[in-house]
């Protein structure tokens, strides 16, 4: 059917005879609401038309980032996976050793489970085992661990070319920031002396041999040698060192009876600053003569 016949038109809409005119004006209206309605149906705003182009972009970009994510989440998972294995070694057993320091610090090596520790480094208990044959020896790498962090870290301040007041106060320092960045180590060293003192330390000797003798003699000898130019007064290292480590090991492993007693976190990092400042402080007063230049300002 031609759509522009006025007679097919008029019969297809079961019009009755029509005049030429009735049928022009018929085929007219219908024409213009055929063409309304088809506009209305195949054209949208453009605004609209806008709106879906966005949303369709952003469903794309979306679903890229999520295929993205899915890929990176599967290589963590593999990472993960590997790591738990013997593939890498040298990150499993850093794991192991961080774990088992906060699962030892926390309830000692009697309390310490080595489940626990396999679930906090995401390792499987079998590769710690592969590591460590037993919970014991396990212990004693976490203190060694612990304890050659401290001799490399003093090491440095002991083999520099400073005068000894300036290497004493160094050596105060990064004794006191290893600890404060190392907050087990103070309750390690404390449930190890406890240990030792029971006579149920399988590590002590060890320990003192390879890393705390190391670090008194030569703490001692810059003692001495500031001694001998006039710089320090004539103390005891057997006292003097002891005292300089107690005040700072002491102040990190009582923190939480000092919260309770001065009514503020002694671990924040304004406290532990001024701490800091005060340990110094009171080690130069009990160790450093005067100068002549002070003791004349002094008597002035």
């Amino acid at each position: 059917m031609r759509i522009d016949d006025p007679e097919d038109l008029a019969k297809s809409f079961k019009l009755g005879p029509l005049s030429l005119g009735q049928q022009n004006s018929r085929a007219g209206k219908w024409f213009s609401r055929y063409n309304l309605t088809n506009w209305l149906i195949n054209m949208k705003p453009p605004s609209h038309r806008e709106e879906l182009r966005r949303l369709r972009q952003e469903f794309r970009e979306r679903r890229q980032q999520m295929r993205r994510e899915g890929r990176e989440l599967l290589r963590q998972r593999r990472e993960l996976r590997r790591m738990g294995s013997r593939g890498r070694p040298e990150e499993s057993r850093a794991a192991i050793l961080e774990a088992a320091a906060c699962e030892f610090a926390e309830h000692g090596v009697a309390g310490a489970r080595t489940d626990a520790i396999a679930r906090e480094a995401r390792v499987n208990k079998a590769l710690l085992y592969y590591y460590f044959k037993d919970k014991e020896t396990l212990y004693g790498a976490v203190l060694d661990e612990a304890f050659s962090g401290l001799k490399e870290t003093v090491f440095r301040v002991f083999d520099s070319s400073a005068p000894p007041r300036e290497k004493i106060l160094a050596y105060v320092s990064a004794y006191f920031d290893f600890i404060a960045s190392h907050h087990l180590y103070p309750r390690l060293m404390q449930r190890e002396m406890m240990r030792a003192r029971e006579g149920q330390s399988q590590h002590i000797d060890k320990i003192i041999k390879n890393h705390i003798q190391p670090i008194f003699s030569r703490l001692s000898q810059l003692l001495r040698e500031g001694i001998a130019q006039g710089e320090f007064r004539d103390v005891d290292p057997a006292h003097f060192v002891p005292s300089m480590v107690a005040m700072i090991v002491f102040y990190f492993s009582s923190a939480p009876v000092m919260q309770k007693l001065v009514g503020f976190n002694p671990l924040s990092p304004n406290r532990v600053a001024e701490r800091r400042a005060a340990v110094q402080d009171f080690i130069s007063a009990a160790l450093f003569r005067p100068r002549a230049h002070e003791a004349q300002g002094a008597r002035s």
